[in-house]
């Protein structure tokens, strides 16, 4: 999916918070660097031998106080990819006028207090640097599902604000969903739409439990790119 962000028409106040998130994932890059390490290394040290499906780091990253969580693993095998983070909102970070999309399926949807938001997935290169974004279906990751509009609003309230397993792995994904906000609400859209035309094309079946529809929307992310890309809009 080719997205082009109107970045000229961005209000200002979006270009600056984006440009300061870019801000952020360069420091954190200075700072692997400077160490011989990326984010993916960092997330994966000290655990061991890495297996496809398996979630890193062990038990997932979770920040109790914005109830944020993110894993990263392996298993699509896409041309240039090493694995992907997944990244999500729980029950506790949403508010209350917010809530999941209806269901009157047969699948396990959590519910109550294990409600949970999957916002997006971030795929890496072999390197440990970030080369794409992409959504998945209901059933790919477990969630309660909430509608874009709605997953848009939880963008903001995703942090990891902690140390484990490194300070600057937890900044730079948290930064990550503020510097590519316009592309991410693209992708979400075109989630919606993808399985709505699934489910117009098979109205006998669950679209959410629907195992031939996996990855909803993806699109190529470049940060330096999306950087100047900011900076030349804010000049303007």
């Amino acid at each position: 999916m080719k997205i082009k962000v109107p970045y000229k028409d961005l209000p200002r106040d979006r270009l600056e918070d984006m440009a300061d998130a870019g801000r952020q994932i360069e420091e954190c890059y200075r700072l692997l660097r400077k160490a011989g390490e990326n984010v993916v290394g960092q997330v994966l040290a000290n655990q061991g031998t890495f297996f496809e499906y398996d979630h890193y780091p062990d038990g997932d990253v979770f920040d109790d106080e914005t109830h944020s969580q993110y894993y990263y693993h392996a298993h699509r095998g896409s041309a240039g990819e090493h694995g992907h983070f997944h990244t999500f909102v729980w029950q506790g970070g949403i508010p209350d006028h917010i809530k999941p999309v209806a269901y009157d399926g047969d699948g396990e949807v959590p519910q109550g207090d294990d409600i949970i938001a999957h916002l997006i997935a971030i795929s890496m290169n072999k390197p440990g640097y970030p080369i794409g974004m992409f959504t998945v279906n209901r059933w790919v990751t477990g969630e309660s599902f909430f509608c874009a509009d709605d997953t848009i609003a939880l963008l903001d309230l995703f942090k990891i604000d902690h140390t484990y397993p490194c300070l600057a792995a937890n900044m730079w994904i948290t930064a990550m969903l503020r510097l590519f906000r316009p592309q991410i609400e693209a992708l979400l859209h075109e989630r919606d739409r993808a399985l709505a035309r699934w489910a117009e094309k098979h109205p006998d079946t669950d679209v959410y439990e629907e195992r031939e529809l996996e990855i909803t929307s993806v699109a190529a992310i470049n940060v330096s790119q999306q950087i100047k890309a900011v900076a030349k809009a804010l000049k303007g």
